[in-house]
């Protein structure tokens, strides 16, 4: 290749390194032909846990920093007439071209790429966030997927459920990742499906930098969560088996996830967004026991004789006083009907985001209720109790 364009490659290139170092947890590999009259030579990089990257050329693999790597491509250059790299990242490619004549660059979005494989449109009136084609090997890892790329019967509700959990959350991502990369905590995260279908539309649909924590009580669940992010080549996932008042992070927390959490677990995964003064905090209640066995109210006697009655308003107020607690802390709450009640009676989502410090007014409500109702709710107790 003519060396007066070396200095446009080594440009060009120097791009590629600053993109790798910014977010390294996305890069899946760089591939590199050159050609030398008829012949091609290719050569093969993937990520190594050294935040290395393991290079294959000529039948040797050598390890290089992405800075070496990239000087010794450059300086290759030079024995043959021209050379295509492509440097792959979830959800999109780079190509560069370099020749005699001139050195080329060019992004390929793989969403787009493969948006005319969408299938998706006949199982449900929407247009999905997360779609079929660009999202397969998500939904191959999750279970919603067949090996032949078919959305399995029993699961069209649960794929529609997720991608509208992500669409009730779309704009809140928006208001918490503006200008800087983004760490959501999953608090009981069980399998993590609904988080990995996040990871994948913030990586790779709206390519912002987001770091996962995951963490559950049950090692087994912790497992398989770590076992689907290997398979994805998800390294921005970190899964931990441990209880939810011993989790410490080391940075700041924009984002905590409770989803179906039983019971006061709910109220754990709160207390600590709380606590870590979370950008915003997104739970989807599950089931709703203990409000049920302490409150009572003169005044409704006569209609909480009846155990169905004292139930349902069990779960109001216990959701209800969750909310008002999120207000005295400073948030902006949205209680929404996440999915149809036909499906289930826990369709409850609330979306609180920061907005203030506190709110006098409203503990001064949540006080008075607590006082009115003879009780006393595990998130204000975690609140008073956990460091």
């Amino acid at each position: 290749m003519n060396k007066k364009n070396l200095p446009k490659l080594t440009l060009i290139l120097t791009g590629i390194k600053n993109r790798f170092l910014e977010n390294e947890t996305i890069f899946k590999e760089i591939s590199v032909t050159y050609t030398s009259g008829l012949k091609h030579f290719t050569g093969k990089g993937i990520y190594n846990d050294d935040h290395k990257i393991s290079f294959n050329f000529n039948g040797k693999t050598d390890l290089f920093t992405i800075d070496d790597l990239l000087q010794t491509i450059v300086n290759n250059s030079l024995s043959y007439d021209s050379l295509e790299l492509i440097y792959s990242e979830r959800g999109t490619n780079v190509l560069v071209t370099a020749d005699d004549k001139n050195v080329n660059i060019k992004n390929i979005n793989m969403t787009e790429k493969n948006s005319n494989k969408e299938k998706t449109s006949t199982l449900l009136n929407r247009n999905y966030l997360i779609k079929v084609g660009p999202a397969d090997n998500l939904l191959k890892a999750i279970g919603i997927m067949t090996k032949d790329k078919k959305i399995k019967n029993d699961k069209i509700r649960k794929y529609n459920q997720i991608d509208h959990f992500i669409e009730l959350i779309d704009s809140t991502l928006d208001t918490i990742s503006r200008n800087k990369s983004i760490t959501i905590l999953d608090c009981g995260c069980g399998k993590s499906y609904l988080t990995f279908a996040l990871n994948y539309y913030l990586t790779e649909v709206k390519r912002v930098k987001c770091r996962f924590v995951g963490i559950d009580i049950s090692n087994a669940v912790i497992e398989k969560s770590k076992s689907i992010a290997a398979s994805l080549g998800y390294r921005n996932m970190e899964f931990y088996a441990m209880d939810i008042h011993d989790y410490k992070p080391d940075e700041k927390i924009n984002m905590v996830i409770s989803l179906h959490a039983c019971d006061t677990a709910t109220d754990m995964a709160l207390s600590l967004g709380i606590k870590l003064e979370s950008d915003a905090i997104i739970a989807v209640p599950c089931c709703h026991k203990e409000m049920l066995s302490q409150y009572s109210y003169e005044p409704f006697k006569d209609i909480l004789k009846h155990g169905i009655f004292k139930a349902r308003l069990a779960d109001v107020l216990t959701d209800g006083m969750r909310s008002l607690m999120l207000e005295a802390n400073g948030y902006e709450v949205t209680p929404i009907e996440y999915i149809s009640p036909l499906e289930t009676p826990k369709n409850l989502l609330i979306r609180a985001i920061k907005k203030a410090d506190t709110n006098e007014k409203a503990m001064d409500s949540y006080m008075k209720l607590m006082a009115d109702l003879n009780v006393y709710p595990a998130l204000y107790d975690f609140l008073q109790t956990y460091n």
